[in-house]
């Protein structure tokens, strides 16, 4: 598929099935009914042409005896099964506004179930021979919320634009990450936890089986996320569960490759062991002597209980090692990698400190390094100490993340590109002191800007045309450039070149590197 190609999916949808079924050969036609592996599936026709099936089953519904399991492949079913709403949510806390998220970020109120393991497609195709190229989007939610229902992940205009927009449901919080040695015990693999990340590979497995029945090619699929997505995009680059199951990666705003910092928990991996001492410890303080008690206490009972942190474990199966260990071996998949962060989305846990107090912080924190540190995140004033802050979370968190992700896969693979994304997000009363926010380019790249009620303006409009064809780009051909767009430099170790997405997109060298070599080199995980 070639670049004028896909442009003309987009700009002439009927002109592709004219010219597919004009062939010599009559090809298997995609209607709003299609026969998937486990039976038939109707969905329905958008006003755009697009065709959508949303709350297509991927997996046995992970409820009772299979709480807690990896997930079980389906029986197959007869009849047609209606897939034209939303499935529910992941069972998780009720979602409601908070910072700079409004309720276009969050999941919808209603309903959100055990009964989660379901996955939506939309496709333009007309053909099952088309052969179109496959995203598979992993939201976020810091491994303890979201899900594919949200807004602003709607997959219909870039299938518009003539990608097949996978999206996908996968367990969080307790249900999807507890691990306990009783259910390491019970497991065919010897392992717990991690059953989120397990969901992930079972519906790319299911990508793998079915997408061409959509119109899609399966040996041309992109995985991308944000946030715990993105960190997710890692885990499954690293994992050899997921070998084979796609080609490139796109992570927006997350990765594993730096220690915990007190200034930024909850960025890496724990370890098995350290995953069952604390499901040890939710077991005894919820009075459970057996597996079975545990799994029978109520879903919304556990929320209400249980204090938990999720993320996920190196369990020697679905991570054997590290992901540091595992890149640094090689033994990663290899991908082209789109991927970046936004300006401003330093996330502080708890209020900003003073100068005075920033310092004490980080010299008791990061002891000799930490004149060093504070060289780079200075704190000569309250004002600069506030700025360094958080300046000082979104490289911990977010920009020395994929800063090192993009060097591990250059060391391997021309084909990467990097991005800042600095457009200050339009917002009136509370939403207006935000900028370039996390998450805030998400609506941007998947071309969903109708979906959140912001006052955009033409260069919003302008921003999301570009970005959304960056990441198609990218999507079919592992390149994000085309005629038309500014050049998207290759990104590598020397010239550090990156394209900065604001009102005018430009490439420029990243401004911070010495300041996310200085972490990386001395906050590398083991």
């Amino acid at each position: 598929m070639n670049r004028n190609f896909l442009s003309s999916i987009y700009f002439l949808p009927g002109l592709l099935s004219f010219f597919l079924l004009s062939n010599t050969r009559i090809l298997e036609t995609i209607s709003t009914t299609v026969s998937i592996s486990d039976g038939k599936i109707e969905g329905i026709k958008e006003v755009s042409g697009v065709l959508s099936f949303k709350g297509i089953p991927y997996a046995l519904p992970p409820i009772q005896s299979l709480r807690w399991k990896a997930p079980q492949p389906l029986d197959p079913w007869t009849g047609i099964k209606k897939c034209t709403v939303f499935a529910a949510s992941p069972m998780q806390a009720d979602p409601a506004p908070f910072s700079m998220w409004s309720q276009e970020f969050l999941i919808p109120k209603e309903p959100s179930d055990e009964d989660c393991l379901y996955l939506n497609v939309w496709t333009g195709a007309r053909s099952v021979n088309e052969k179109r190229p496959v995203l598979v989007w992993i939201y976020g939610g810091g491994f303890s919320s979201g899900g594919s229902a949200v807004p602003i992940y709607n997959g219909e205009s870039l299938a518009r634009k003539g990608i097949v927009f996978v999206n996908i449901n996968y367990r969080v919080g307790i249900f999807g990450f507890l691990a306990h040695p009783w259910l390491t015990k019970e497991s065919p693999y010897n392992a717990s936890g991690n059953y989120g990340m397990l969901d992930q590979v079972a519906a790319l497995q299911w990508v793998k089986k079915n997408i061409a029945h959509f119109g899609g090619d399966p040996e041309n699929v992109t995985i991308a996320g944000q946030s715990a997505g993105s960190m997710s995009v890692n885990c499954l680059i690293a994992s050899p569960l997921a070998h084979g199951l796609f080609n490139k990666a796109i992570a927006e705003s997350g990765a594993s490759f730096l220690r915990n910092s007190p200034l930024a928990p909850r960025v890496s991996q724990m370890d098995l062991k350290q995953a069952e001492q604390e499901g040890t410890r939710i077991a005894v303080e919820l009075k459970t002597t057996t597996i079975d008690e545990l799994k029978n206490i109520p879903s919304d009972e556990l929320l209400k209980k249980v204090r938990f942190s999720a993320r996920p474990i190196i369990d020697g199966y679905f991570l054997p090692e590290s992901i540091p260990a595992i890149f640094n071996q090689h033994k990663e998949n290899k991908v082209a990698l789109l991927t970046g962060w936004n300006e401003d989305e330093g996330l502080l846990f708890g209020p900003v400190k003073s100068a005075n107090d920033f310092k004490k912080d980080i010299e008791r924190q990061y002891g000799s390094d930490a004149g060093a540190l504070l060289h780079h995140y200075p704190a000569s004033s309250d004002e600069e100490a506030a700025g360094s802050q958080l300046k000082l979370s979104r490289d911990l968190i977010f920009g020395a993340q994929n800063y090192v992700l993009a060097n591990k896969i250059n060391s391997y693979q021309p084909n990467v590109f990097v991005y800042r994304f600095t457009r200050k997000v339009p917002g009136t009363g509370e939403y207006a002191k935000y900028g370039a926010f996390h998450t805030g380019e998400v609506p941007y790249a998947l071309d969903n800007l109708q979906f959140v009620n912001r006052p955009w303006e033409a260069a919003d409009h302008d921003l999301a045309k570009t970005m959304s064809t960056y990441w198609v780009n990218f999507i079919a051909f592992g390149d994000p450039n085309d005629s038309g767009l500014p050049d998207w430099p290759r990104y590598d170790l020397g010239s550090k070149k990156i394209m900065d997405l604001g009102i005018h997109p430009a490439a420029r060298t990243i401004p911070d590197s010495t300041s996310l070599n200085f972490l990386a080199s001395r906050l590398m995980a083991d």
